[in-house]
């Protein structure tokens, strides 16, 4: 978890970071009422069709998944500084006026 936590703090803006924290603790809200332990049999049936999965190809490695989210994040990164720019640039230009 902690290397988790220092991912996040190097690679989301400040924005994302309370908005994710917000969608946790909403999330946690909502779960805190459902929450109940699986049987054996739900255990095994998860695990059997994890395992048809595997065989059949139909997984993503952990490197991709954090490749996916870092340029998700990337992007989203470029699209909130071009926000941020071109509202620099709009104050500047109404401070011309």
């Amino acid at each position: 978890m902690t290397n988790l936590r220092d991912y996040l703090y190097g690679t989301l803006t400040p924005a994302n970071m309370l908005w994710l924290a917000s969608e946790l603790t909403e999330y946690a809200k909502r779960g805190e009422s459902s929450l109940r332990p699986f049987t054996k049999e739900e255990l095994n049936a998860r695990i059997d069709e994890a395992e048809v999965n595997i065989a059949a190809g139909n997984v993503i490695d952990g490197e991709d998944v954090w490749r996916e989210l870092e340029e998700e994040f990337a992007k989203e990164d470029a699209e909130e500084d071009a926000r941020q720019t071109t509202s620099y640039v709009d104050v500047l230009q109404l401070e011309a006026v």
